[in-house]
């Protein structure tokens, strides 16, 4: 039986927190604020509407219900039952339709190879012990000439300055403890799992937060967050 890529530790984090996940002024605001600009972002790349998506570690369902308020037909995916829990109630508060099931990328792959058009994975990469394996899963699960959409991290001295001490511990923006700096990943890194796992490299995009103006915007500055498109050849 292969060891589940998940981090127990992680998990119950997240877990404690799910009941705040649709709270726009709660720990996950941040989530709220970017949420439009990726929506918007992976919109242009690749068109939702009537595509099957899937989002993988959709957590309390945000980007998810995103997606399907624009016209896919998705999947959720994650690994915390509580988080999963308020992702459906959520539902009957916005009217949309999202499939959420308990279940690891890995195991999903299986039962499910290349089953979608578009597979998302966002601000999870960092929080998962094998980042490669999730991004293998992600590759499996997508039909051949499909999307897949990462974000993440970079590690650098800057990422560490700016997404642990100012946005834990100086500006708040996330709770102490929520990321470890040794977990983040390069851009070189991402793409290289990405290779090996028969993605191509379509765009890397930087998402940067102004803390005077509080707005967040996408651009060419990738030393902190940043986003990848990828594409499976046909």
């Amino acid at each position: 039986m292969s060891t589940l890529n998940a981090d127990p530790a992680e998990l119950q984090k997240f877990s404690e927190l799910a009941h705040r996940w649709w709270d726009p002024a709660s720990e996950f605001r941040p989530l709220h604020e970017i949420n439009p600009l990726r929506l918007g972002w992976i919109n242009g790349k690749a068109e939702l509407a009537g595509k099957k998506v899937l989002d993988v570690g959709c957590g309390g369902g945000i980007l998810a219900e995103g997606m399907a308020a624009v016209g896919a037909e998705v999947t959720g995916i994650d690994l915390s039952e509580k988080a999963l829990s308020v992702a459906r109630l959520h539902l009957f508060e916005s009217g949309h339709k999202v499939d959420y099931r308990l279940v690891s990328a890995e195991a999903f792959a299986d039962e499910n190879p290349a089953a979608f058009d578009i597979v998302t994975c966002m601000e999870m990469l960092e929080h998962v012990p094998d980042p490669a394996s999730t991004i293998a899963a992600c590759a499996r699960l997508v039909k051949p000439g499909g999307h897949v959409f990462f974000s993440t991290l970079n590690r650098n001295l800057k990422s560490y300055v700016f997404a642990i001490i100012g946005a834990e511990y100086v500006l708040k923006l996330l709770p102490a403890g929520t990321h470890e700096y040794a977990k983040f990943i390069k851009p070189s890194e991402l793409t290289r799992y990405c290779r090996h796992a028969g993605l191509d490299a379509q765009e890397l995009i930087g998402m940067s937060y102004n803390p005077l103006t509080k707005v967040y915007s996408l651009g060419r500055d990738t030393d902190v967050n940043y986003l990848l498109h990828t594409h499976r050849p046909d």
